[in-house]
Formats: C-alpha cells, structure tokens, sequence
C-alpha cells in the first residue's frame, strides 16, 4: 500500500551507497518504521503535514523528502488507529499525539530512537554526534535506567547528579 514500507525509496537506496563493509545491509524504513518516525515528530510538536515533510528533509541533511503522496495517506491511517488528531487550522490540518499515540511511542521508545538515529546518522555520512540524535538516546538512558524494574533509590539519585553535571557543563562552555 505505501511504498516506503518495502523500502523502495531514495533514502533507502541512498543507504546502500553510504554502507560500511559491503553486503546489504539495513532498510533505512522498515515495515511500519515511517510511523514511529512521523509520530515521534508530531509529538515533539504538533505540526501541519507539510512541516512534517520538511522536518523529514532536514533531519536527512536533504538526503530524503517523502512526498505528500506517501505522508498524508500515513497521517490518515494514524488518524484511524487514534493515535494523533486532526484539528482544522485554516486551509491546513494540525496534527496532534494523542494519548495512544504517546502510549505506543513510550511502549516502542527503544525501536523509535533507533530509527530517529539511523535517519540522522545516515545523513550525517555516521559520525553519530548530532545533537538530536544524542538528546533521544540521553532521554532513553535516562527513561530506562530510572524507572525499570531492578531502578533504585542509588540509581536515581545517580542519574540526577549525571544530568546536573552535565547541565553545568554545558552552561559553562564558552
């Protein structure tokens, strides 16, 4: 039904270009993986379809902008499964995470990090150090070591003063 989800589309051919090593190697989106991405932009933000095209393109660096004829008809379906809404905004629809749609990002957070990396990561040629890209795998650290099962009063108060450093750090850069 949309092309991207047998990955036959210039991101995923542009993949095998850039692959370390030889072979074939990933699908830039895999089965459904358009899904966790779009998601993840629209609970970052509620956005209109057209920006979630441009957001798509640079994240890529350029490298990828999905055509409207592959967003809209995957926004629609969202829509159906209840995971974001629709809200009329003048000519344009807004779209919205809904509560099931943050459920399903939460429940599948390790999966849409992963694409959200691989998206940047591959645009970047794999240095891994967009700043992005290293705020989803500091909020799935963070996420996954402070409320799992065996998570700690030590674990906790460890984490904080982790993030604190870090904050300060950062604020005193010159």
């Amino acid at each position: 039904m949309f092309h991207f989800f047998r990955g036959h589309h210039r991101l995923h051919h542009e993949h095998h270009h850039h692959q370390r090593g030889g072979g074939r190697g990933p699908k830039m989106f895999d089965a459904g993986a358009m899904r966790y991405v779009v998601l993840q932009l629209i609970a970052d933000k509620p956005r209109h379809g057209y920006e979630i095209i441009k957001e798509l393109e640079t994240l890529t660096g350029g490298s990828y902008s999905p055509s409207p004829g592959a967003i809209y008809p995957l926004l629609s379906m969202m829509a159906d499964m209840g995971h974001v809404d629709i809200v009329k905004d003048g000519n344009k629809k807004l779209y919205s995470v809904l509560p099931e749609g943050q459920q399903f990002l939460d429940e599948n957070r390790n999966m849409v990090d992963a694409y959200m990396a691989r998206l940047v990561e591959n645009a970047r040629g794999g240095d891994g150090g967009d700043l992005r890209t290293l705020m989803h795998a500091l909020k799935d650290a963070v996420i996954t070591r402070g409320r799992g099962p065996r998570t700690t009063r030590e674990h906790v108060d460890a984490i904080r003063a982790i993030l604190k450093r870090a904050i300060n750090e950062i604020n005193d850069l010159n």
